[in-house]
């Protein structure tokens, strides 16, 4: 038996591999974002986005939110648990590369028959036997290594997913986070409005009382401040919405957070967006599409080997006797070495159909990959629009309400005085109230550009899978 076995090794070894190598496909982008403020000559360095990039929003609460989110969702850990699974299957496809050795043993004790024209001598006889036996595929078109290489590809595929899974969480508790501060300054800028409201309402009434002011006026006055009152409970409404958010996303559903300043969070600069290309290195959503296409380009070759002979190398070696105690002497010893083909004939066209479903699957994955990276590259042109954007729009806003509060102002002067109708001051404090609110929920817009920003470029990704390398 050990006389063969370097034979068998060296044919399993010199055996080719059917089926596509895999090369990552071509995929042309423009040399630039055409949103970008600057886009450096040369690519910019994953650093240039920190992994913890969050953390530049200066927020002890947040970053508490996204460090307990990234450690107690229920989104990480079944991807943890994904991951676990298909590393299983690594190690099962690799185990198929090598023999299988069973031990095996029997113990029989018979009698035979006396009643025959050639009785035995003694009629009572032992059988023991043990062995060792083992089968061992040949892998000699590659279809072992290829179920090796797709197995792989997959493992790395779910660190990727999981990797997309804590990036994409990080951003929700962030962006999540921003709005409950917006909405925040949004209820003190109503309330605000709502008690200013209150106490004009009352001025309306002793105008009213006085022979001044019309029913009309006080009618208007109440309208007001019930709009006030509304827009207040609606603006809580979406405060506990966005609480419940995040107790979710951080596992914790009894979450309360007190009312913060939005104004006070600063925003992070821009990041350099670097070279279009370089997305395919910082973004995990990519890394992972193009595993899943590197697995289905191997499983083609799986397909394909299984139309050809399959070979396998069976043996076993053991001992044979009619007592234990001479079992395991030399004149006991029993071997066996064999070998088996097997060459599909006729399968009805199972096995061409398998190639040929294997190949749409490549194409599925291959055109997969491709949209990822045109959405990456979309991604990340309309953060820099938005980021570019937003900031440029908070000193026409601002002017906006100080505009508004001179025009309230002069209106409720002109209004006590008998010279305009209560319907101009009633409009100022429309204005003013849309405006206010608008102004707030624009110093909300950069902190999400940004966000958005961080996100599309990958939130400083670095690949830290295993087989990183390869």
């Amino acid at each position: 038996m050990r006389r063969y076995a370097p034979m068998v090794f060296a044919l399993a070894l010199c055996g080719c591999m059917v089926g596509p190598d895999y090369e990552r496909p071509q995929t042309p982008l423009p040399m630039a974002y055409s949103d970008a403020p600057t886009t450096p000559a040369t690519p910019a360095p994953p650093a240039a986005v920190r992994a913890d990039w969050w953390t530049l929003y200066d927020d002890a609460i947040l970053n508490d939110l996204v460090a307990t989110a990234l450690s107690e969702n229920l989104d990480v850990v079944a991807a943890v648990a994904k991951i676990e699974e298909f590393d299983a299957d690594l190690r099962e496809a690799n185990a198929a590369l090598f023999p299988e050795i069973d031990l095996g043993g029997t113990a029989a004790r018979s009698r035979s028959s006396r009643a025959v024209a050639s009785p035995t001598a003694i009629p009572l006889s032992n059988d023991l036997r043990v062995a060792l036996s083992t089968s061992f595929e040949i892998d000699f078109w590659g279809r072992l290594r290829r179920l090796l290489e797709s197995a792989r590809a997959q493992v790395l595929a779910t660190y990727y997913a999981k990797d997309v899974v804590t990036l994409s969480l990080a951003g929700l508790t962030t962006q999540t986070y921003f709005s409950l501060r917006s909405l925040d300054a949004q209820i003190a800028a109503i309330t605000e409005t709502l008690a200013t409201r209150e106490e004009y309402l009352q001025v309306v009434r002793r105008r009213v009382d006085a022979g001044l002011a019309s029913g009309l006026d006080l009618a208007q006055a109440m309208g007001a401040r019930s709009d006030a009152a509304a827009q207040l409970k609606d603006l809580m409404r979406q405060r506990a919405l966005a609480e419940h958010l995040l107790g979710t996303l951080t596992g914790r559903l009894d979450l309360k957070l007190a009312a913060g300043d939005l104004t006070r969070l600063p925003v992070p600069p821009v990041a350099p967006a670097g070279l279009p290309s370089t997305l395919l290195e910082r973004r995990p959503d990519i890394r992972q599409a193009e595993k899943n296409l590197v697995a289905a380009n191997a499983q083609i070759g799986v397909a394909k080997a299984a139309l050809l002979p399959r070979i396998s190398l069976t043996g076993n070696l053991g001992g044979e006797s009619t007592a234990l105690s001479s079992l395991l002497q030399s004149g006991a010893r029993i071997w066996s070495i064999g070998f088996a083909l097997a060459q599909p004939i006729f399968t009805a066209g199972r096995l061409q159909a398998e190639v040929d479903a294997t190949t749409a699957r490549q194409k599925q994955a291959l055109a997969g990959y491709q949209k990822s990276i045109q959405t990456a590259f979309r991604e990340v042109s309309d953060a820099l629009a938005n980021v570019g954007q937003t900031a440029a729009a908070e000193v026409d806003l601002q002017a906006s309400v100080d505009a508004a509060q001179d025009a309230l102002r002069l209106s409720s002067e002109r209004y006590e005085a008998g010279y305009s109708p209560y319907l101009n001051v009633l409009d100022a404090q429309r204005t003013l109230n849309t405006s206010q609110l608008a102004l707030i929920r624009n110093r909300q817009a950069p902190l999400s550009a940004s966000v958005d920003l961080m996100k599309a470029l990958g939130g400083g990704w670095t690949d830290e899978s295993p087989f990183a390398l390869r």
